[in-house]
């Protein structure tokens, strides 16, 4: 695992680390990276998102259970970037999500940043914190396990 820092990376990049597609694929660009140990992922949110037709019609809200897969789908993305050709064939599952807080609605328009930093691996667990900003203001914060598996 390299401990440099490396260039931002962009959509398609991602969708070479995790198996995401649209409209489940919740990152658009990862930079601020540091291998093994942060990164932050960028949502430019907008009004064409299919959840909107639903949530709300009249005030749309991005569903906070979506703001934090984006978070673990940036942690996914650094995780496999990481391991490097340790990765291939592997993907992320999620395992534990606790203390996900909300505190602001996040609407269309906004750039959801979504921080994420490695609190602990160990073998194929991987331990993160997370907080996603508007603006440079908190909108909501989880922790979250993962277990990396063939």
């Amino acid at each position: 695992m390299s401990l440099e820092k490396v260039d931002d990376i962009d959509t398609n990049k991602i969708k070479e680390l995790i198996p995401h597609r649209y409209p489940m694929l919740l990152v658009d660009r990862l930079c601020d990276i540091n291998p093994g140990e942060s990164a932050v992922g960028k949502k430019a949110v907008t009004i064409n998102e299919p959840f909107f037709q639903g949530h709300f019609p009249e005030k749309p809200v991005m569903p906070g259970v979506l703001i934090v897969e984006s978070m673990a789908q940036t942690a996914a993305a650094l995780v496999m970037l990481s391991l490097g050709e340790d990765a291939k064939g592997k993907l992320v599952y999620f395992m534990s999500i606790d203390g996900a807080k909300f505190r602001k609605p996040v609407e269309p328009g906004d750039m959801l940043e979504l921080h994420v930093q490695k609190e602990q691996s160990r073998r194929n667990i991987w331990r993160f914190s997370a907080q996603g900003k508007v603006d440079g203001a908190v909108v909501a914060e989880a922790t979250f396990t993962a277990m990396i598996a063939n």
